[in-house]
């Protein structure tokens, strides 16, 4: 336990090191703890939630494990920067990673599909077989995979203000010979991409192999998470989200860190513009010699802060960009199917259903005519009790409407919770005849859940989305600003709503801003791998809570 005195007063004890308070014990919140333990502070995280993660979470019900944030995770591979980050923070010890050889399949209403297979020479070989007519765009987005699998770009290490001209070069003489293939890329919107294959399945499938279409994003992301899956730098960690979120916390307490749960922050303590502490919802305060939030981004500015400390960035993001159409990525619904007995084993672990106009209208709140069906007892043992399976049902969704349907109406709200539980009964029951009669249950996870859970602003799990006015921004605030605000010292700004939507993204905005402090401090930043070998189990996630106390059993709430 920390010494309670030494945090109880603005004054540090002569001779001790630097106090650090970081907000939040999400993915970001916790690096930053790592690293700054690693760097010789002395750390404390004060988290409203009883768990670990924010949205890289899991929770359980009747013996299954339902887990709602990783699909794949950049990293998982060695010899690389994101990989070393993870090793770091010790996300990775003593785990499997389970890779797959598909990326995502799509099918129509009729039944046709595309497998989007990692591997380009048999992704280009089916394309082929689906639309021959189609022969000279499937082989330029297939050969620019394979330009992909050739280059590692993952520039997590070195905060951008602090990149020596080694480092610079050494990140020029991967990106130079490949610059026309990015910049190509980068500037092809995948909408007007897809629009110019003749099959219209082809059109429709290239933009949902993240799944749905986040609208917006251009060739350049689907390529390189698609190589990096090729290399299975992309896989899934045993013990999923959760499993990742408590071997950070374990990395975090064995540095010397604590984390104090149910501590809602509500303000931020500051001093002749200095941050010098803060307050917690029961009054209590707790003082340091700099203050990290890695919790919502708009909450820190806005509630913690009081809205007193903007600048131009911080007023672009916050208030013309946040409500902006397509800046936030979307929120989503989430439907887990605990099942008894097996999933059918030739089936993808991934496969985006689409859907008509008049079916997809029965889903609540939808954004798109697609339903994500995801096997996710294949990604990692102990999801499900011996002898079942978990499915993982999500699709895009608005937030105003779940937001609206709670706070105005309850029973409604449960009532459109249920709409979906009995939606998603009857499609896993045509899909997979005899399913429906096996269903052991259905929990319902709406965008207003996940604000309520976690904070983030209008539900959304990636925050700002990549190749958005935000990007830009965001860089700015990451590499000009120091992840710091106008006119405050002693504070910083950590996770996605700074440096963008990701988890290897957040991990690293803990690692920027310790090494931006070591520099003010006058510290030398350290780290290094953990070296943790014992092997993981299911028991080290803990006692895991029940998120809104409610699912479907035979379409009745429990």
């Amino acid at each position: 336990m920390p010494d309670e005195d030494d945090w109880d007063s603005p004054h540090r004890t002569p001779g001790r090191a630097p106090r650090v308070i970081v907000i939040g014990a999400g993915v970001a919140g916790l690096s930053t703890g790592c690293y700054a333990q690693m760097s010789g502070m002395r750390t404390r995280i004060f988290e409203k939630h009883v768990l670990p993660g924010g949205c890289c979470t899991a929770w359980s019900r009747d013996g299954y494990l339902f887990d709602y944030c990783i699909e794949w995770l950049i990293g998982t591979a060695a010899g690389n920067d994101a990989n070393q980050v993870w090793r770091e923070l010790g996300a990775l010890d003593g785990k499997t990673v389970r890779n797959f050889e598909l990326f995502n399949k799509v099918v129509d209403e009729d039944g046709r599909s595309v497998t989007f297979w990692n591997d380009p020479a048999r992704l280009e070989a089916h394309l082929l077989r689906v639309s021959p007519a189609d022969a000279r765009l499937i082989r330029s987005f297939c050969r620019d995979l394979r330009r992909f699998t050739e280059i590692e770009l993952y520039p997590f290490l070195t905060a951008p203000a602090l990149r020596t001209v080694r480092e610079t070069a050494a990140t020029l003489r991967t990106v130079l010979p490949a610059f026309r293939l990015f910049w190509r890329t980068a500037a092809t919107p995948m909408h007007r991409f897809a629009d110019r294959f003749e099959d219209p399945l082809l059109r429709r499938a290239f933009r949902n192999i993240f799944f749905q279409d986040p609208e917006g994003f251009p060739l350049l992301p689907y390529l390189f998470n698609m190589a990096s899956a090729y290399h299975g730098n992309a896989g899934f960690p045993q013990g999923g989200s959760l499993g990742l979120a408590r071997s950070v916390e374990e990395r975090y307490t064995g540095l010397g860190g604590t984390v104090t749960y149910r501590a809602r922050t509500e303000r931020v303590l500051v001093d002749s513009g200095r941050a010098v502490g803060i307050e917690l919802r029961n009054g209590r305060r707790y003082y340091a010699d700099h203050i990290v939030s890695a919790a919502d981004g708009h909450t820190t500015v806005y509630e913690l802060l009081g809205g007193r400390y903007t600048g131009p960035r911080i007023d672009k993001l916050y208030t013309e960009l946040l409500e902006r159409p397509g800046t936030l990525f979307p929120a989503v619904v989430s439907a887990f199917v605990g099942v008894h007995g097996d999933l059918p084993a030739g089936d993808a672990h991934s496969t985006t259903y689409l859907l008509g106009p008049e079916e997809a209208a029965e889903l609540p709140g939808a954004l798109q005519n697609s339903l994500v069906v995801q096997l996710r007892s294949r990604y990692s043992d102990g999801f499900a009790p011996p002898g079942k399976s978990v499915v993982h049902c999500t699709y895009f969704s608005d937030y105003t409407y779940w937001k609206a349907l709670r706070q105005s109406d309850r029973k409604a709200y449960w009532a459109q919770k249920r709409k979906v539980a009995d939606f998603v009964r009857r499609f896993l029951g045509r899909l997979w005849p005899g399913t429906a009669e096996r269903i052991d249950l259905v929990d319902v996870a709406s965008p207003a859940t996940t604000r309520r859970y976690t904070g983030n602003h209008n539900g959304s799990i990636l925050a700002w989305k990549a190749f958005s006015d935000a990007d830009d921004v965001s860089a700015g605030l990451v590499g000009k600003d120091r992840m710091r605000l106008p006119g405050l010292s002693g504070f910083s700004m950590a996770g996605q709503w700074v440096g963008m939507g990701g988890l290897i993204r957040a991990a690293s905005t803990g690692r920027f801003a310790t090494q931006y402090l070591c520099e003010e401090l006058g510290l030398p930043f350290k780290a290094w791998e953990s070296g943790g070998t014992a092997p993981w189990h299911p028991d080290r996630l803990g006692k895991l809570p029940q998120l809104d106390r409610w699912s479907s059993k035979e379409g009745t709430g429990s």
